[in-house]
């Protein structure tokens, strides 16, 4: 009969099984403890020795010991090592690197993009089920909190985008919270609507739930059509100083909006080209999410092999709908944007407006650093590929020991298997000059924006240039190259392979800013559609 023991003397076994483990001396010299607990939290969470953990269950649960050798890739390169069941990375170490084998398919980023996609069909089926398991709430709470508007919804303004903003990072999101504080502040009440689960494409037929927020304060999750029915019971005050501006449909269905709207008695809108969801359910124009595809037309051989193909049309039809039953003003936040959004689809808008997010006001020359130091170059954000991560990772693991160069990563999401000095910094509209500030504060010298798609607008590009960067990007980025070839703060070189090599040749350096001597500017953040609205009526 065996015996129990006692939870500490377990412990204590375990801990020194783990310190005689025969092969911990062989992969502690190559084991990365900060990846691998960065990318293992229940590890940490446990106080558990990491080193011990992946010898021991960690391997066989696909874990990476460190960023440069992958577990899956090594097995599946090498099936006859997966049939003896050793520990992958062991192998490597012992046999596999003398043996000259690869440690993962050097095939590049845009692979493993492709490689890891799943099927569209599997998002949204994931989105069904995480949008019923929402539930929806009573049509009387959704009365009781309508009844605390403070203009009786005489002076509402609704917004529809794909999430809550208060709860999540990004542009859009910003610029939610930013338009949220302005309508406030002309005395307006602020509806927004949103999908209760995340949403990859439209819904189109899917039964939904949305999420109401009335300046601010959550009133739950309810049924398309209880929602415009309470609205319509509501909303039976003057309508002449309503309003809506839509700006993203991911989530939504375009008949219960134009329900939601109709009961409102809101005709007359905006539309915002925070995105290209408008011209295609691949909101970035990226073919299978790794190449520009500049909207061709959707009979092309081009969206046939792309995944987003079959689903393009649910986005174009789903649009047509909107604009033949609304009055629409499409609103661009940069030039260049709304340039290329009219020559790919013809909508029969009332309007066009370009109204920038920001704009930079000159103040002051900024300090010069000492000429000799190293230059500081920095990327912003998420560690994602379509931001042009995985460029930067490559200049960063490439000059590791140069001493031209120390790399910075500022951002609200960290990649432990970056050796990058990562400071943490969170945009929001209570601190939306966060990320010009620390790259103020920390004299960064250049900032690589490289996306893969053509930025709409990029609040990074015009962070960077506000805070006396240089930012270097690529010709297809949109709005990005624009500010930069119209500011001359920075530049625009033809590919990765034009990037690399002015680091490795020292021409980089050139955008020091010693060498540049450039400003400061203030970022004055727009109101968005706050701005574009009329003054109120006089009684």
């Amino acid at each position: 009969m065996a015996l129990s023991m006692p939870p500490i003397v377990r412990r204590v076994v375990t801990r020194a099984a783990g310190l005689f483990h025969p092969d911990r001396r062989l992969v502690a010299a190559e084991f990365d403890r900060r990846h691998y607990l960065g990318l293992s939290p229940d590890v940490a969470a446990a106080g558990a020795d990491p080193l011990h953990h992946f010898l021991t269950h960690g391997w066989r649960e696909g874990r990476d010991p460190n960023p440069n050798f992958s577990v899956r890739a090594y097995l599946h390169e090498n099936p006859e090592v997966a049939r003896t069941g050793l520990n992958p990375f062991v192998h490597y170490l012992r046999h596999g690197r003398k043996e000259g084998r690869a440690t993962a398919p050097d095939l590049g980023f845009r692979y493993d993009i492709i490689a890891g996609r799943r099927p569209i069909e599997d998002e949204v089926r994931e989105s069904v089920k995480a949008t019923l398991a929402r539930g929806a709430g009573e049509p009387e709470r959704l009365a009781a909190g309508l009844a605390k508007a403070r203009s009786g919804l005489s002076r509402l303004h609704v917004t529809f985008s794909h999430d809550d903003y208060r709860k999540n990072v990004g542009g859009v999101q910003l610029c939610m919270q930013i338009e949220a504080a302005r309508v406030a502040e002309q005395g307006r009440d602020h509806l927004h609507i949103f999908p209760a689960a995340h949403w990859p494409v439209m819904r189109d037929g899917e039964e939904g739930r949305l999420g109401v927020l009335l300046n601010g304060e959550d009133l739950g999750v309810y049924r398309p059509a209880d929602l415009a029915a309470a609205l319509g019971k509501a909303g039976t005050a003057d309508a002449r100083e309503r309003s809506f501006a839509i700006h993203s449909l991911l989530g939504h269905a375009v008949p219960e909006t134009l329900a939601i709207l109709e009961a409102l008695r809101l005709e007359a809108g905006f539309l915002w080209l925070h995105d290209y969801s408008s011209l295609c359910a691949g909101y970035n124009l990226l073919r299978n999410s790794v190449e520009d595809c500049a909207a061709p037309l959707p009979e092309s051989p081009a969206c046939g092999i792309c995944a987003f193909g079959p689903w393009r049309a649910r986005h174009l039809v789903g649009h047509e709908q909107l604009f033949g039953g609304l009055t629409l003003t499409v609103v661009a936040p940069a030039a260049v944007t709304l340039d290329f959004w009219r020559t790919r689809w013809s909508l029969p808008a009332a309007g066009h407006v370009v109204h920038p997010h920001a704009r930079l006001v000159e103040r002051a020359a900024a300090p010069v650093p000492p000429s000799e130091r190293p230059l500081r170059v920095a990327f912003l954000g998420y560690p994602v590929a379509h931001k042009g991560w995985p460029l930067f990772k490559r200049l960063v693991a490439r000059h590791a020991g140069d001493a031209r160069y120390v790399f910075f990563h500022l951002g609200a999401q960290q990649d432990t298997g970056v050796a990058a000095e990562f400071h943490e910094v969170r945009v929001a509209a209570g601190g939306p000059n966060a990320m010009q500030q620390a790259l103020e504060r920390l004299e960064i010298d250049v900032v690589l924006l490289w996306p893969l798609w053509r930025e709409t607008f990029s609040f990074a590009a015009y962070e960077a240039l506000a805070a006396g960067c240089a930012v270097v990007t690529g010709p297809d980025s949109g709005n990005v190259a624009a500010i930069v070839a119209s500011t001359r703060q920075g530049a625009v070189l033809a590919d990765d392979a034009a990037v690399e090599a002015a680091f490795e040749s020292g021409q980089m350096a050139k955008l020091a800013r010693a060498q540049r001597r450039p400003m400061l500017y203030d970022l004055t953040l727009s109101g968005m559609t706050a701005d574009l609205l009329p003054a109120r009526a006089e009684a």
